[in-house]
C-alpha cells in the first residue's frame, strides 16, 4: 500500500503521524519504506536516530525529488509491501507527484482558521489527481489539538470539511502530547516508549487501524 502524509501547511506534525506509523507498520512484520520528500529531511533524521540506537525492526527510508517521482515510487512499490510518503508543508512538485500515485492521503491541519483556508487548495490538488488515480482517498486529519477538553476547536473545524467535495474527515484526533516529541527524538513510535504514554498510543493505533484496516 502507497500512503501519503503531506499537505499544504507547515508545522501540523506529518512527519510525527509517517514515522509513527512507518514503525507501527514495521512493527507488525511488514516491509516497508519512508519516503522523505522534504528538504528538511525530519524523517530521515529520524529513522538515522533509530539506527544509531540500533532500535529494531529496522525502519529503511530514502529521500526523493523532483517530477520523477511518480515512476520512483512505483518501481519502489516492486520491493517493499508499504511506502509511506512525507511530504513537506507547501504545494509542491513532489506533494502534486505523490497524490498521483497513492492510494490513500492524510492531510493533518491543526484546528485553526489559517489551516482550514489552505484546504481549499488541497480539495482542488486532490481533485487533479483523481483524474489520474481515480481510487484515490483523501482524509484530514485533526492534529495538535489542544488537550484541554474545555477546547472544542476540533469539533467546529471538523463541521467545515462538509464543504469539501474531495477531503473526509479521519476519525482520530492527534492531541498535541509532550509523548510525540520524546518518541521523535529517540527514534521511536509513540507506542514504544517506556514508560508508555497510554492516551498518544491510543490516538496511534486509531489512526493506524483507520490507514491499514486488517491489512
Amino acid at each position: 500500500m502507497i500512503i501519503l502524509i503531506g499537505g499544504e501547511k507547515g508545522g501540523t506534525g506529518k512527519t510525527t503521524l509517517a514515522t509513527n506509523l512507518a514503525a507501527m507498520r514495521a512493527l507488525a512484520g511488514r516491509d516497508v519504506l519512508l519516503i522523505d520528500t522534504d528538504p528538511q529531511g525530519s524523517s530521515n533524521y529520524w529513522v538515522q536516530s533509530r539506527d544509531e540506537e540500533r532500535i529494531t525492526p529496522r525502519v529503511a527510508c530514502v529521500q526523493k525529488f523532483g517530477k520523477g517521482l511518480p515512476a520512483e515510487v512505483k518501481d519502489l512499490a516492486n520491493r517493499y509491501q508499504d511506502i509511506i510518503i512525507d511530504a513537506g508543508g507547501r504545494d509542491s512538485v513532489e506533494l502534486r507527484s505523490a497524490l498521483v500515485v497513492t492510494e490513500k492521503a492524510y492531510i493533518p491541519i491543526q484546528p485553526s482558521q489559517f489551516d482550514i483556508w489552505t484546504l481549499n487548495q488541497m480539495d482542488e490538488l486532490v481533485e487533479a489527481a483523481k483524474g489520474f488515480n481515480p481510487e484515490l482517498r483523501a482524509k484530514v486529519i485533526i492534529s495538535r489539538s489542544s488537550t484541554n477538553p474545555s477546547v472544542h476547536e476540533s469539533d467546529e473545524t471538523g463541521k467545515l470539511l462538509a464543504d469539501f467535495l474531495n477531503l473526509e474527515l479521519a476519525n482520530v484526533t492527534i492531541r498535541d502530547r509532550i509523548a510525540y516529541r520524546k518518541a521523535a527524538k529517540d527514534g521511536l513510535a509513540v507506542t514504544e516508549l517506556k514508560p508508555k504514554d497510554p492516551k498518544a498510543s491510543e490516538e496511534m493505533e486509531i489512526l493506524y487501524n483507520e490507514v491499514f484496516g486488517n491489512e
